[in-house]
């Protein structure tokens, strides 16, 4: 389905679960080896076996990766350039949202941990896999967003700012980069069950599934198959944003849920 991606390099943020495990089995399947990174690195040997096991021939190496730690994503780098030589492919993945607080309310640990890891982690792993980018001749970073970079909602000023800084980051390094041979897109999902919210209501499944009750969310998966298309376009096609959606999502506060 996907032409143009076999024998490719691609890294992987936030590799452990929900879209970035998806994402690395799209990949996979597409014929890209992947080297893929996350703090849960026990969830991540269990992947790099499964996707090795159906993908014949495509090399995975895994990492342990914690990207609000500089040491963490140079040494992640040195194994990528050890274990590959190059990079085509960049997915920012890593990211997290925690608690419903206020701004005024929200702790400052919640305010850290997610601008270290949306904003500052983001801006390490590309820093550090740009030479390579460019060396590669035709590579591609993908940046995962969110539709609240899009629209603000009360409860999630912090994330919001996040995910908005992720957007303007990577529009101002759109013109930046124009002179070299790196596509940039930024995919900007609406609501996508995984465990985005059981790590925001910090292991509170009711209150998780609450979120997607009555409606049919997005998957890792459909993200995934937007990340593998958007890679897969031919070297002058640039996709600059993809803004998706389940059906049943009409904005930010707006949901239609018929099984309710």
């Amino acid at each position: 389905m996907y032409e143009g991606l076999k024998d490719k390099v691609a890294v992987v943020t936030g590799a452990s679960a929900g879209i970035g495990e998806a994402t690395v089995c799209a990949l996979a399947k597409a014929g890209c080896h992947v080297a893929m990174g996350a703090r849960r690195v026990e969830r991540l040997a269990d992947l790099h076996n499964r996707v090795t096991r159906d993908n014949p021939g495509v090399e995975i190496a895994t990492a342990p990766l914690d990207v609000q730690k500089l040491d963490d994503v140079r040494a992640f780098g040195a194994m990528v350039k050890e274990r590959f030589g190059t990079v085509h492919i960049l997915v920012n993945n890593a990211g997290l949202v925690r608690g419903v607080d206020p701004l005024v309310e929200t702790p400052e640990e919640n305010v850290q941990v997610m601008i270290e890891t949306n904003v500052v982690g983001l801006i390490r792993m590309t820093q550090e896999m740009m030479p390579a980018l460019i060396d590669s001749g035709n590579g591609n970073i993908v940046n995962v967003a969110s539709i609240a970079g899009w629209y603000a909602y009360p409860g999630g000023s912090v994330y919001c700012a996040t995910k908005a800084a992720v957007r303007s980051l990577s529009q101002a390094m759109r013109v930046e980069i124009v002179d070299k041979p790196v596509r940039l897109t930024v995919i900007s999902p609406g609501m996508v069950e995984t465990e985005f919210s059981d790590v925001r209501f910090f292991g509170d499944k009711e209150k998780a599934s609450e979120v997607y009750k009555g409606m049919k969310p997005l998957v890792g998966e459909d993200i995934a198959d937007c990340i593998v298309w958007a890679v897969s376009r031919p070297k002058h096609v640039n996709i600059d944003e993809i803004l998706v959606t389940p059906q049943e999502q009409g904005g930010i506060l707006k949901v239609h849920r018929p099984g309710e």
